[in-house]
């Protein structure tokens, strides 16, 4: 297809980390951010990736354009990966800078072999309160504007941290009023729901919870119109996950990226086809600790490292090895899908600890309490009623601690074996 006209000024300002050698890694900013909002995943990527991280015009070393459009913004990406040599990249960007890869994965499959999509969608809103704003930031400055950001990017409980007060103090002293403009009319002219179905690279979208800008509902419309796409999403983060969550971010990136390798290597296979895993053992570990803290969670992944001693140790290796870097990173299924699977799996056997593990897990892949109740509704009938009274007590307490937020009680302390 056509690449749309670069604006002026093309390739973007950006920074390279990581091998030369190693696969390629486009890494977007959301609007009002550098590529710095990257920072806290970058060293873990570096180790893995060629990382390429861009800025938006008039934020960080990017000149600011008179206007812009996501479509041009799409096509300074290419400018910029064919200036580094790079003919295909996994891609993965926040916001806007996820818009621009949801775009260039609908318009030129050919150059995107994965997609992650994190507190992004596929239309931002009404225009009209777009261009109101790219009107007030030419009028008064970004002054206005930043004086709200912390509510919109942060939950109230991350917004006064250091980390939040300092990229919100990089907005005011960083990012030209023009650019940012600029920006805001291009999220005005951006609406992509058409075109997901036409995306083919495999796509991870990330949700906050608590996100007030794209709301989990936006992530869910993602998830919905890619086909094959999966859906993870974090509970105590707003717009900004990657930096108020930045290990689950990169636990779910990592997992996604391990199984569609920029290379293209790690497609899913016809069916009927043996898995040859082709990674090594240290990369399958690697990818199943980054899948098992996203679908598990930090804290419960602690707790069993911390129970882990001389005679559980093996089996902790190679649970984390087979099942979640070999089974849990296929591309065959969603992690929704999986989730679904593994909660009639451990219905049926009764496995309840387990399956007290896997409720929250569910959660935090996406499903909803609605959803979890159809599974259970499902298994009462071909797993046993004795067996779904119990699922549905257990689902209640933990959807319950779930609605509560985190302010809830804490998971049992001896809850389930170490998985």
């Amino acid at each position: 297809m056509t690449r749309p006209p670069a604006a002026p000024g093309a390739p973007p300002h950006h920074t390279v980390d990581g091998p030369d050698t190693a696969p390629p890694l486009l890494l977007g900013p959301s609007l009002g951010t550098t590529r710095a909002v990257w920072d806290p995943q970058l060293p873990a990527l570096a180790e893995r990736f060629r990382v390429v991280r861009w800025d938006l015009p008039g934020h960080g070393g990017t000149p600011a354009t008179g206007t812009t459009t996501v479509p041009a913004l799409a096509g300074r990406v290419l400018d910029l990966a064919d200036s580094l040599g790079i003919d295909r990249f996994g891609y993965a960007g926040v916001s806007l800078g996820g818009a621009v890869g949801a775009w260039l994965a609908a318009h030129h499959p050919e150059r995107i072999t994965s997609l992650t999509l994190i507190c992004s969608s596929a239309r931002f809103g009404e225009p009209a309160g777009w261009h109101d704003r790219a009107a007030l930031v030419r009028e008064a400055g970004l002054g206005p504007v930043a004086d709200t950001t912390a509510g919109r990017w942060f939950t109230p409980a991350f917004a006064g941290s250091p980390r939040a007060v300092a990229l919100v103090d990089t907005l005011r002293r960083t990012v030209a009023p023009a650019g940012y403009a600029a920006c805001c009319d291009a999220l005005a002219g951006y609406d992509l729901r058409d075109a997901l179905a036409r995306i083919t690279a495999p796509t991870l979208v990330v949700a906050g919870r608590a996100d007030p800008a794209t709301p989990p509902a936006h992530a869910r419309e993602l998830a919905d119109g890619i086909p094959g796409a999966s859906l993870v999403e974090l509970a105590g983060a707003a717009h900004l996950a990657s930096v108020e969550r930045p290990a689950a971010v990169l636990a779910a990136l990592l997992g996604h990226l391990a199984a569609h390798p920029s290379d293209g290597s790690s497609t899913a296979p016809p069916p009927g086809a043996p898995h040859l895993p082709d990674t090594d053992d240290r990369a399958r570990r690697a990818a199943g600790t980054a899948v098992r803290r996203a679908v598990l969670g930090d804290a419960h992944v602690d707790r069993a490292q911390a129970r882990t001693g001389a005679l559980t140790e093996v089996f902790q290796d190679f649970l984390t090895r087979y099942a979640w870097g070999e089974i849990w990173t296929r591309p065959g299924l969603s992690r929704r899908t999986r989730s679904c699977i593994t909660l009639t799996a451990l219905v049926a056997r009764g496995h309840h600890d387990e399956l007290a593990m896997h409720l929250r897990a569910a959660l935090r892949n996406g499903l909803t309490p609605q959803e979890i109740q159809e599974v259970l509704l499902q298994t009462a009938v071909y797993c046993g009623v004795p067996a779904a009274n119990t699922a549905f007590a257990l689902a209640d307490r933990i959807v319950t601690e779930h609605l509560r937020g985190p302010d809830g009680p804490p998971p049992h302390p001896a809850e389930g074996t170490p998985q």
